[in-house]
């Protein structure tokens, strides 16, 4: 039976599009389903500030009357212009084992794209590094983490059948987090805890981080500048942002650095792993599905690191040491026993050379490709 592309253009539409991976991955044991409400969001140009800046189309996969596949595509004019690029992008893609189905729908894309007059195709990659990006192609054994693509590894696979080959990879490191902080850390946490002109600021609640939200962004927005996909945040999207994330988070693993002038210069963001409890509430958080998710944050062993910054004249004064040491007495006291260090470029160093002196190992790795067109 033929395949036949559809742009989604109803609610309807949207409904499939959005519950398509569920049924794709019924049987895949590490697969993590979204949070349905966040979806619904997302996927809204009304109330995703993303669209306004980019041209994008969804569209579905149909054998007969069945919905068999999905993709998105994004032309992202801001980052293009920043950068000087002239890319298309795809994203949010699900198939079953299918190379037809597959070819059909990166073909759809890639013939969008052309015919805004893109020359290369990027992805799997959303509408910024804060998104799912790359395909998964190493560590399928391991469950799947918030803000990270869990695909098969047929996907890679037949990505590259359709002549993709790789632009970058991100890597993840597993942390077992030690019973004692290592001397040479714990001299430098102690030498950067005398000085008067800084301070650590630690959130008991919501309501006490609310303030700093802003602040802790706009130092994201300096100190990402220069990282792949990052695409700076405007004033009126931190809001939107904040709200998308802040129902989930746990106050006491957000740290900061304040200055003499209380201006946050350090940050870092993280979370108890929420996966189980998503899996338990099958992505629907309403009426009582965020009372699962707030146990299974409760109980994780695990810590995602998420975000996490220094303003650029107090790097290598021990600012990542001394948040590293107070996150780690933290995770201690809630019994947590290792930390997933979320996605890092492939290409940073200088990070990975920190995590990797902290005894951290690579458990995972994502792969964006590209194609010329």
């Amino acid at each position: 039976m033929d395949i036949e592309i559809r742009e989604v253009s109803s609610k309807k539409e949207l409904r499939e599009f959005i519950n398509l991976p569920a049924r794709i991955h019924k049987n895949h044991a590490n697969w993590v389903p979204p949070i349905y409400m966040d979806e619904w969001i997302f996927f809204d140009p009304k109330k995703n500030k993303s669209f306004d800046f980019c041209d994008t189309t969804l569209a579905l996969a149909y054998r007969g009357k069945e919905v068999v596949g999905r993709i998105m595509g994004i032309i992202h004019h801001k980052y293009n212009e920043i950068h000087g690029e002239n890319d298309g992008r795809f994203c949010f893609m699900e198939t079953y084992e299918d190379p037809e189905v597959f070819h059909a729908l990166i073909s759809y894309v890639e013939n969008w794209a052309r015919s805004k007059g893109k020359t290369r195709m990027i992805g799997p990659l959303g509408f910024s590094e804060k998104d799912p990006q790359g395909f998964m192609v190493e560590g399928f054994e391991n469950p799947i983490v918030l803000a990270t693509n869990g695909n098969f590894p047929y996907m890679p696979k037949l990505l590259e059948g359709e002549g993709y080959s790789k632009k970058v990879d991100c890597v993840v490191y597993k942390l077992v987090i030690p019973d004692k902080i290592p001397d040479f850390y714990q001299n430098i946490y102690e030498r950067v805890s005398r000085r008067e002109d800084i301070y650590m600021l630690e959130f008991k609640s919501k309501r006490q981080l609310k303030p700093y939200i802003k602040p802790i962004l706009r130092l994201l927005n300096e100190t990402f500048e220069d990282i792949f996909a990052f695409v700076p945040f405007e004033e009126y999207e931190m809001e939107d942002f904040a709200n998308r994330y802040i129902f989930l988070l746990d106050p006491n693993f957000i740290k900061a650095i304040l200055n003499k002038d209380g201006e946050v210069v350090a940050f870092i963001v993280s979370l108890p792993d929420i996966s189980e409890g998503i899996k338990a509430a099958n992505g629907k958080m309403l009426p009582f599905g965020i009372f699962k998710v707030i146990a299974a944050r409760n109980r994780a062993k695990q810590l995602d690191l998420l975000l996490g910054g220094i303003k650029k004249e107090y790097r290598g004064q021990g600012l990542d040491v001394m948040l590293g040491v107070k996150l780690v007495e933290t995770a201690r006291k809630r019994g947590i026993e290792y930390i997933d260090s979320h996605l890092i470029l492939e290409t940073n160093t200088a990070m990975r050379m920190e995590v990797e002196k902290m005894g951290g190992v690579i458990y995972k790795r994502f792969r964006i490709f590209q194609k010329p067109l």
